[in-house]
């Protein structure tokens, strides 16, 4: 069973680190941020970046903490400026 990451913040840094993470397919990735639509979007250009990356890393983005259950390493990118 592949490992889950979560990561909290969608912005710069935590669309990155979720790119590198799926790139080397070292966990499915759940990715979340406070902001409207944005980890959606993220997940969703991230996946389907995934056949030409060669990469077969379940990515999922959300408003809410509940798809974090049953994470192994949460990384907090987050920051209010």
């Amino acid at each position: 069973m592949r490992k889950k990451v979560t990561v909290v913040g969608a912005g710069n840094v935590g669309a990155t680190v979720a790119q590198r993470i799926a790139e080397k397919e070292l966990a499915d990735i759940f990715l979340t941020d406070i902001v409207e639509g944005l980890p959606q979007g993220k997940a969703l250009d991230l996946q389907e970046a995934a056949p030409i990356e060669k990469h077969d890393t379940r990515l999922v983005g959300a408003n809410s903490y509940e798809g974090s259950k049953g994470s192994d390493i949460v990384i907090v990118t987050a920051g209010v400026p």
